[in-house]
Order: structure tokens, then C-alpha cells, then sequence
């Protein structure tokens, strides 16, 4: 077999240290490329704010409108996401008095960063007052909104130990607030 032209040339027989060159200089180019952006470049991804605040609201830093008197605020149920569509993170929270027994009235809501990265959260929406007089048992955010299970009572004459109105209810954000609805009787049902 007759060699190739130009095969025993020391230039065309690749080496390691051939390689270690174009690796080299690959990357040269890479990094030179990284340091070359638009003006208007941020490191966000599509549909992410550009506010600078991407973690989610701590409740532990808010002060909440409930009145315990000498007792504490309790959080006692949180969840995190992009509830309104904007790419910021909101935190949604159940605060109650604190109690060694028994089960005080629930406040739910919203919270989003400050503009100011010195401020503490703020509350942007109340979904439930604690003067509606409602337990939250379960909360959930997904398919577009948030859920819970609230639990109250169709009377005072109602022991408070025994919760017998029971309701499942969605809230979603639309026309830039947050619309309550119930969801279907399967789900919510008021026992006597």
C-alpha cells in the first residue's frame, strides 16, 4: 500500500500537546466571548422580573395585623411561588395567635419582597380575615392558584372544638387581584 502524500510530515501526525494547544485556545475564545454582551444583557431568564428579588419572602420578618395581646403570632402553614405571573417569588402565610390548645382563627396572606432590600416583607393581599373566624386545615399552591381547606362554624352554639362547616376554595389571580371561588361540592361539604 502506497502512503498517503504528506503522511510522514512531523506536521500532520496529531501529538498531545497538539491537542492540549486547541483546547487551549478554544477556550481562550469562550471566555473572550463571555466578556462581550449587549448593553441591556442581565443574567435573568425569560419570564423572570428583573427586580433583583428572586427568593421568597421570609414570614418570620413580618409583623401581621392579628391582635393576640400577650401571646405571639404563629406561622403555622407557608408556601412559595409566582402566584401573580410576574417572575418574582410570593410567599403565601398562615398566621394565628399562638395557643396550647384549642385552634384560634387563621389570618391568610400574601407576601412580597420590598423595593428596598433593607425592608422586610410586605403584605400585598389578605385572603382571609381573622374576624371571618376560620381554621386553615390545608394550603397548597399549584395549577395556577392557590387552595386550601378552611374549616368554621355555622354557629356559636357550635362547640369550638368541632369545626362543622367545611369548605374547599381556590384563589387566582386575575384583573390584577386575587379572586376567591369554591371549589366543587365533592370537595366542600357543610356537616350538621
Amino acid at each position: 500500500m502506497q502512503p498517503l502524500a504528506g503522511q510522514d510530515l512531523s506536521h500532520t501526525q496529531p501529538r498531545a500537546m497538539h491537542w492540549l494547544a486547541t483546547a487551549t485556545a478554544i477556550s481562550a475564545v469562550v471566555a473572550a466571548a463571555s466578556f462581550v454582551q449587549p448593553p441591556d444583557a442581565t443574567a435573568t431568564t425569560p419570564g423572570q422580573a428583573r427586580t433583583g428579588h428572586t427568593a421568597a419572602p421570609d414570614p418570620r420578618e413580618v409583623t401581621f395585623p392579628i391582635e393576640c395581646g400577650p401571646e405571639r403570632v404563629d406561622v403555622v402553614k407557608k408556601a412559595s411561588g409566582d402566584l401573580d405571573g410576574d417572575g418574582t417569588t410570593e410567599t403565601v402565610a398562615v398566621a394565628r395567635c399562638h395557643s396550647g390548645f384549642g385552634t384560634p382563627p387563621s389570618g391568610v396572606y400574601v407576601l412580597a419582597q420590598p423595593s428596598d432590600p433593607e425592608a422586610a416583607p410586605r403584605i400585598v393581599a389578605t385572603l382571609v380575615e381573622p374576624a371571618q373566624k376560620l381554621s386553615v386545615q390545608r394550603l397548597a399552591l399549584g395549577e395556577g392558584g392557590i387552595t386550601a381547606e378552611l374549616l368554621g362554624y355555622s354557629t356559636l352554639d357550635v362547640p369550638r372544638c368541632c369545626p362543622d362547616v367545611h369548605k374547599s376554595v381556590k384563589w387566582q389571580w386575575k384583573g390584577g387581584k386575587f379572586v376567591r371561588s369554591e371549589l366543587p361540592a365533592a370537595m366542600s361539604t357543610e356537616r350538621a
